[in-house]
């Protein structure tokens, strides 16, 4: 959007639209009606720990436990990286 931000558009499987404006810290979710693709039914602005919150919660895992895991993974290289060679540390994806 010129002069207001950078909004992110995003369409569901099910064909839902709705967008999420950033502008510095500010958010905002913007969510688009069946009617009229262009013009939005519902504006809901986020302050910066509502941002936060929301954010973590659409995370599969919270902060604190992928924190958790960090520390085992750096934990575990400090013990065993240089028995084994050197360590290299592979992202895991989790569903």
């Amino acid at each position: 959007m010129p002069g207001v931000g950078t909004m992110h558009h995003f369409t569901t499987r099910s064909g839902q639209r709705f967008g999420v404006l950033v502008e510095g810290s500010k958010h905002g979710l913007v969510v688009f009606g069946s009617e009229d693709q262009d013009t939005p039914s519902q504006t809901i602005v986020l302050e910066q720990d509502e941002s936060d919150l929301l954010a973590d919660v659409l995370h599969s895992r919270s902060i604190m436990d992928r924190l958790a895991e960090l520390e085992r993974r750096v934990d575990a290289v400090a013990r065993n990286g240089d028995e084994q060679g050197g360590a290299t540390l592979r992202p895991q994806l989790t569903g």
